[in-house]
């Protein structure tokens, strides 16, 4: 019984500290403060309105007014980064083939038509279907802030991104990103001065953190956090609705968002392509909102005067 007397107030004590510190991280945590700060970002350079990850695709996002760009980068046989979200061609281009396996030469065009990922059943087009380099968007838009996400274990490609990165001077406003966390631990270690996500394990880690109390006590490394909104992963799939309400449960957290907000670390909700998922992301405190429609999320924040 006397155990309890000193076990109760300490748990009450740490639990009572926990909280406060929750709501207030810069008692223990310097803000930080990176370089942008992204309200309105396009998924794959807003490959709903334009055929994904192409030079009209980034201008027509830049010209909505899109304050941030993302991609994903692919090394060619003859190593030039391209952009592309997907390692294979097939679902692109209808060519069976790696990108890794061609020269810059030899990639294909994209189809005409493409499928909106995120929005099944919709298709977007354009007159430009060349696959973009990386170099030609570092160029044309040298002051906007840009998310690469690297998905392939390729030491090769992670340096020529960081080679370009330094040679367009562009180590502030360019955030790795990835899955992986033995990919983003090759990321940093080519180049540490570019701001980073979280991974999938660091963002269970997070999670965990968050759950336990311990993550106000915790310093942090991370300058974003990129999530699905959880009733976007599973809108097309009815029998996840259980999974559905525990995913949301557990990961939409108000509090845990605004603690990572009020320590200058971004959270970027993703894909939100209805004006009920914008407002949905808003409300549960992103501060930033990612979208297949860069013109959709521009005229809601007009018109709710959230533009920055």
């Amino acid at each position: 019984m006397s155990f309890l007397y000193f076990v109760l107030p300490a748990l009450g004590g740490y639990t009572l500290t926990s909280l406060y510190l929750l709501k207030n991280p810069h008692v223990l945590h310097k803000r930080k403060c990176t370089a942008f700060w992204a309200r309105h970002i396009s998924h794959r350079g807003g490959c709903g309105e334009r055929i994904e990850s192409t030079m009209e695709a980034f201008t027509n996002a830049v010209e909505q007014g899109t304050q941030m760009l993302e991609m994903d980068c692919h090394l060619t046989k003859d190593r030039h980064v391209v952009v592309s979200h997907d390692e294979n061609l097939l679902r692109q281009t209808g060519l069976d083939a790696t990108i890794s396996s061609l020269t810059l030469q030899d990639l294909p065009l994209y189809k005409e038509k493409l499928e909106v990922t995120f929005n099944q059943g919709h298709y977007s087009s354009g007159s430009d279907r060349q696959i973009a380099l990386l170099e030609d968007v570092f160029r044309k838009f040298p002051k906007m802030p840009i998310s690469i996400e690297i998905k392939e274990d390729n030491d090769q490609l992670i340096k020529e991104v960081s080679d370009l990165v330094k040679k367009y001077a562009r180590e502030e406003i360019t955030v790795w990103a990835s899955v992986s966390s033995s990919i983003m631990k090759k990321c940093l270690k080519t180049n540490d001065a570019l701001p980073h996500s979280f991974s999938i394990i660091k963002g269970v880690l997070l999670l965990l953190l968050f759950y336990t109390g311990l993550l106000p006590f915790v310093p942090l490394k991370e300058s974003i956090l990129h999530f699905y909104l959880p009733r976007v992963m599973n809108r097309s799939v009815l029998s996840h609705c259980v999974m559905l309400f525990y995913t949301y449960s557990l990961t939409m957290r108000r509090s845990l968002l605004k603690h990572l907000a009020a320590r200058g670390i971004q959270v970027h909700l993703f894909v939100c392509n209805s004006d009920e998922d914008i407002k949905t992301a808003i409300d549960l405190g992103a501060t930033g909102v990612m979208t297949d429609y860069p013109t959709l999320l521009t005229n809601y924040l007009c018109r709710n005067n959230d533009l920055n």
